[in-house]
């Protein structure tokens, strides 16, 4: 009766990590349309574009409901995997000298709990910098600005400066691109196993999954990686 609650909750566990790790795939291509229009110069409107978008991603109602369910996915999903990780290395057999991974199995597959601790890690850093200081007034007023009629707090000029930063800038740069490496490589095994987590795996349209997933790992975190470089080497000065 244990073994079959153990396992029960075990694979309680692998539905919710399959959930909310494709959901969060979901706000990944959600995030990076926003990001994208860092890439506009200033001269084009991209301040207050950007500013109406993030004020927009602040304010509205559903957006903000969505926001939450974003937050609570990532704690759940983190929690779960170190619930995870704890349970497979406890059913693991004991008593060998040296253990060898198998050679079938992937990199990331096999470390996926020290990419997530990784990404954890970015995340923090990452929300402390932009999403804090936009939502507790870590601006001072000298970075507002008017979008759409309104005053809003500048989180472009926030943004663009940090990645511009003659010191730190590229420093900011080349740990988020580490981030984002960390984050393809977990997506490269997370993707697929999500769908095979949810019963989704059929010789028909596995090979389909796994190649879409390979391409969202790279294509994804690249496009982001690529955003604080041209920030910093080729976006006017402001």
């Amino acid at each position: 009766m244990a073994k079959s609650a153990l396992l029960k909750s075990s694979l309680a566990k692998k539905y919710w990590m399959a959930f909310t790790g494709l959901f969060l795939c979901l706000f990944l291509v959600g995030h990076l349309f926003g990001n994208l229009q860092l890439l506009i110069p200033v001269s084009e409107g991209a301040r207050d574009q950007f500013n109406e978008y993030a004020l927009f991603m602040t304010t509205n109602p559903a957006v903000k409901i969505l926001s939450y369910v974003t937050y609570l996915s990532i704690l759940f999903h983190a929690i779960d995997g170190i619930l995870l990780t704890i349970h497979n290395r406890k059913a693991r057999p004991q008593g060998y000298v040296s253990f060898k991974p198998s050679t079938n199995t992937m990199w990331s597959s096999r470390n996926m709990g020290i990419l997530g601790t990784v990404i954890l890690a970015f995340i923090v850093v990452h929300m402390s910098m932009f999403w804090a200081e936009m939502k507790f007034g870590g601006l001072d007023e000298t970075v507002y600005t008017t979008a759409n009629g309104e005053e809003v707090k500048d989180l472009y000029t926030l943004t663009i400066k940090t990645f511009q930063d003659a010191q730190y800038g590229l420093i900011w740069a080349i740990a988020y691109a580490v981030a984002m490496l960390a984050i393809g490589f977990h997506l490269s095994h997370g993707f697929s196993s999500g769908f095979q987590s949810l019963g989704v795996n059929h010789p028909k349209y596995n090979g389909f999954i796994k190649k879409t997933g390979y391409a969202f790992a790279v294509l994804v975190p690249l496009a982001f990686a690529v955003i604080p470089f041209y920030i910093h080497f080729v976006l006017e000065k402001i």
